[in-house]
């Protein structure tokens, strides 16, 4: 074994840029399958604790088609204004097994205090949202039923926003901010949340009553959606469809036209997210196989012209004594080496690489032992597989050819 890695690490010495064309695509498949994976799992990961946030008993009526984009977040389009208050009421009231509820408009909009002004999403919603969806303030109280009933001009900050427009969220109790020019006094900031399965900061969100913001701030009679909290035991999937029976006959729609609101558990989020986010595994996959394949090509093309470049040796070899078996191993061992080296560096650059981006996009740490393992002895195989054919060239290579060749 010692003396096969001594001309194997001789015969890469020999050519290196041969050797680095031929591992670069073990490299490059090694990477995109390790990375791609490891990233695809840690957004599944994920989006499964935010969904143990949010709690298995949540849901959501809403305006508009769930759609998912390529980063795997949720979002809403086709956003309608035939969703209303009314409906929202309607759902909560006749459906049987919903606790509570809370009807909630979301709306992107700039907020000011003193000459520093941001963008934030403004909530519009009832007092019951922070039990619907387990969100509560750090630092004060969210809106009562009484504010609601007032349409009160209070709002309660995120904690991302305190901080860019008070500096701190002690320093933003009591403050003022304006929504163009009306002023409303803050109440609360919020716990630190992060960011929701749609992708959106939830620390960046502003919350104001419902009947505050459609009366005093927008003048509008349509609304975003509703979250409501079920009874344990609920059977979600004949909710859904008694709730979709009941908007299609309030929106009036037709027999063919197509639904304008999305009903979903967080379970059926996650759930859809975890397809979007297999399709992206599975195109890394097919990306990493296609390199890995042309990886293997170069190997097999580099280990054919290695045969001929080193006839010489073989021959000398077989003169010595070593068997057509040796020749064989000692080139099926040098084309697996090759190929094991880019596989290795090629999963340590894609592990190196994965954990900056957990950490830049908020990931939880996710490290697949199996997938390593597998990425490493798949680039190994790979290298057996190139190398056979170039293999059994050299051991045919006949003595007394390589030596009248020489004469």
């Amino acid at each position: 074994m010692l003396l096969s890695i001594k001309i194997a690490l001789a015969s890469l010495a020999a050519h290196k840029l041969r050797a680095v064309l031929a591992m670069l695509g073990v490299f490059l498949g090694a990477l995109a399958l390790t990375g791609v994976q490891h990233v695809s799992q840690a957004m599944v990961r994920k989006a499964e604790i935010e969904t143990e946030k949010l709690g298995p008993n949540l849901f959501v009526a809403q305006s508009g088609q769930l759609r998912f984009r390529r980063s795997g977040t949720a979002g809403f389009s086709g956003s309608s204004r035939t969703f209303t208050l009314a409906d929202a009421e309607t759902i909560m009231g006749q459906l049987p097994g919903v606790l509570r509820g809370a009807p909630f408009v979301a709306k992107q909009m700039a907020v000011r205090a003193g000459e520093k002004t941001v963008q934030c999403q403004v909530v519009a919603t009832w007092p019951d949202y922070v039990a619907v969806r387990s969100f509560a303030p750090a630092l004060g109280r969210f809106f009562s039923a009484e504010e609601l009933e007032a349409r009160d001009k209070v709002v309660i900050l995120g904690q991302a926003i305190a901080e860019r427009l008070f500096g701190s969220p002690a320093a933003a109790m009591g403050g003022q901010v304006f929504f163009f020019r009306a002023g409303f006094r803050v109440i609360g900031v919020m716990e630190p949340k992060g960011r929701d399965l749609s992708g959106t900061n939830q620390d960046e969100q502003v919350f104001m009553p419902l009947s505050t913001y459609m009366r005093r701030a927008a003048n509008q009679d349509w609304i975003t959606g509703v979250y409501m909290e079920l009874a344990p035991g609920t059977d979600a999937e004949a909710l859904k469809t008694s709730a979709t029976t009941l908007l299609r006959q309030r929106h009036r729609l037709g027999r063919n036209e197509k639904d304008d609101f999305s009903l979903l558990t967080a379970r059926d989020t996650m759930e859809l997210q975890r397809q979007a986010l297999e399709l992206v595994g599975v195109l890394g996959l097919l990306s990493s196989s296609v390199s890995f394949a042309v990886g293997g090509l170069g190997i097999l093309s580099i280990m054919i012209l290695l045969v001929r470049a080193r006839r010489l040796e073989i021959g000398v070899r077989r003169a010595l004594g070593a068997r057509r078996l040796d020749i064989i191993r000692q080139f099926l061992f040098e084309s697996a080496f090759m190929s094991a080296v880019g596989g290795g560096l090629g999963v340590a650059a894609s592990l190196a690489l994965t954990s900056v981006v957990y950490v830049l996009g908020d990931f939880p740490f996710i490290f697949d032992p199996v997938l390593v393992a597998g990425s490493l002895a798949g680039s190994a195989l790979i290298g057996v597989a190139a190398g056979a054919y170039p293999a059994w060239q050299a051991a045919q290579v006949a003595i007394l050819d390589v030596l009248r060749s020489q004469a």
